[in-house]
């Protein structure tokens, strides 16, 4: 350990532009094992590691490191599961750079250790060496219903499932993991590594109800009454308009509607509607990392143009630094300090902007047109609200997200929920730590 002074940095390879544009493969490379033993020596083993606490999960980071630097693969899966229930997608789409990396105390002087691909690396070698989580073998005689498959849902289960609980998911899509499975490309996330994760829940004892809409194929007030707790965790995926003239026009999409349309396709799954942008000149309107996903996107389905249009400045971006670059290096061209104020069948009028005392300010008699043939709006995500929710008397905020306390548990007794639906849209490591929250919420209401 401790090897910061001698072996720099290293980041994962790439897939060369002009072959991951043609498909939706994974852009980056796994870890060697060479370069994940490297990598993890650099660690200074802090008595009170900054990454560990700038980590949602608080995962025990410096302890896999060292034992990733030591060649020792099981004892570092083992303590990379331990507190992650899925380290391998997480460790490919955490935003590293403002979560355990920025935190690293490294980084100021000699870069930060590079955290996400060596917990990658631990997981796709672990298990493809056949070492596996793992969960309890005796049950304990308690039931819970999940209500979603997104990382909430999925980070419940296997929290409940290693403890000994019988789990069933219930799912209104074909197939299971929401935002992980329908929202992330997979040039970000191979759909492959999800399903496999879900596999391994099955096989110690899941049970996966997909196309199965609570509320409409089955009652809420049935799982109240056959389970011994319920976990909400339906997410937010109800996009935001910018409030403009011509923005539900039929050349005009939502973010979210666009990204499961082109990976329904790629499943092919029956789609709701064709949204087609081959040949199109794109702009898409947004900084964060839906955004980025959007325009990546839409590089690969054969765009003539694709652009980025956003309010601020590129430094003032909420996604993640990488995507940036990523998009950048794929033809996307980015246009900043621009807002939208009407959308046209062919173009989309914009008006310069400013910004003052971080305020942003619209400068006077700067309109124009910007040709757009497609027009995808990626500004945020609200609450969306099922029916059976608006039936019970579950507490909700004025945005109609769900109330919940420390643990995780609504307003109603055995009821708990977590993710998108409670604090709004934010990270899938944030909503997987609600989820493990609720799990242990769970557990000791059983004590």
């Amino acid at each position: 350990m401790l090897e910061f002074t001698k072996i720099q940095r290293d980041d994962p390879n790439k897939r060369g532009v002009m072959n991951r544009i043609k498909d939706f493969d994974e852009v980056y490379e796994v870890f060697s094992e060479l370069q994940s033993a490297e990598q993890s020596s650099r660690c200074m083993q802090c008595g009170d590691p900054y990454c560990h606490t700038g980590c949602p999960l608080h995962n025990i980071i410096p302890a896999w490191l060292k034992q990733t630097a030591e060649n020792d693969l099981e004892l570092g899966f083992d303590i990379s599961n331990e507190t992650s229930p899925f380290p391998e997608i997480l460790g490919r789409i955490c935003p590293q750079d403002v979560l355990c990396e920025g935190a690293c105390s490294l980084n100021d002087t000699h870069k930060a250790v590079t955290i996400g691909s060596v917990e990658t690396y631990i997981s796709e070698t672990g298990l493809n060496s056949g070492l596996k989580p793992k969960f309890s073998k005796t049950k304990i005689g308690k039931k819970v219903a999940i209500v979603g498959s997104g990382p909430a849902g999925i980070s419940c289960a296997t929290f409940l499932l290693r403890a000994g609980v019988d789990v069933v998911i219930y799912e209104r899509a074909l197939k299971p993991g929401g935002l992980l499975t329908y929202g992330i490309p997979g040039f970000k996330l191979d759909k492959k590594v999800v399903s496999r994760r879900i596999g391994l829940l099955e096989e110690m004892g899941l049970k996966l109800k997909t196309q199965c809409e609570v509320g409409k194929d089955i009652s809420f007030e049935t799982l109240q009454k056959d389970f011994d707790a319920v976990f909400l965790s339906i997410g937010a995926t109800k996009g935001n308009y910018p409030d403009i003239k011509g923005e539900k026009n039929d050349n005009v999409y939502l973010a979210m509607d666009f990204l499961i349309n082109i990976q329904k396709k790629q499943f092919g799954e029956k789609r709701d509607k064709l949204i087609d942008v081959k040949n199109k000149d794109v702009v898409i309107i947004g900084g964060g990392d839906t955004a980025m996903d959007c325009l990546r996107t839409a590089v690969r389905q054969g765009a003539n143009s694709v652009k980025c249009l956003y309010r601020r400045d590129e430094k003032s971006m909420p996604g993640s630094k990488k995507e940036v670059t990523n998009s950048k290096e794929e033809g996307v061209e980015f246009v900043f300090n621009v807002t939208p104020k009407e959308i046209l069948s062919n173009c989309i009028v914009l008006q310069k902007t400013k910004i003052i005392n971080n305020k942003i300010v619209n400068i006077k008699n700067s309109t124009y047109e910007q040709k757009a043939d497609i027009v995808i709006l990626a500004l945020g995500f609200s609450q969306e609200l099922p029916q059976f929710l608006t039936k019970t008397k579950i507490k909700l905020d004025k945005w109609n997200g769900v109330i919940v306390d420390k643990n995780q548990q609504t307003s109603i007794k055995n009821i708990y929920a977590g993710g998108d639906m409670t604090r709004g849209a934010h990270l899938a490591v944030t909503a997987t730590n609600d989820g493990k929250i609720a799990a242990n919420s769970i557990l000791k209401s059983f004590v």
